[in-house]
């Protein structure tokens, strides 16, 4: 499978934080992605750009928050965030970036 262009507008960055450190010791891997991206389009690019097979793909909403900004209040984007679940014996480093 060769890798489309539009495939590097779904998957935006990976999450590099202690909850998805915890989840990559089950095999998990969490990106950051588009928020109008569904979970077979999530799947056909992380396969394509990485060349993994997934198993499953999880996705969550996150909604922005208010926060003020030198003074004055702001809000936060939503961001989406998917769990991309591995096959055994694939594995992604995320530390290399995209």
């Amino acid at each position: 499978m060769s890798v489309k262009p539009e495939q590097y507008d779904v998957i935006r960055r990976p999450i590099i934080t202690e909850k998805a450190t915890l989840a990559s010791e089950n095999g998990a891997v969490v990106f950051e992605v588009a928020m109008d991206s569904s979970k077979p389009e999530i799947k056909a690019a992380v396969e394509a750009v990485f060349g993994v097979k997934v198993k499953a793909v999880n996705t969550t909403i996150t909604k922005g928050k208010v926060k003020r900004f030198r003074g004055r209040p702001g809000v936060r984007s939503d961001v989406k965030k998917a769990y991309v679940t591995l096959e055994e014996g694939n594995t992604i480093d995320v530390s290399t970036g995209l």
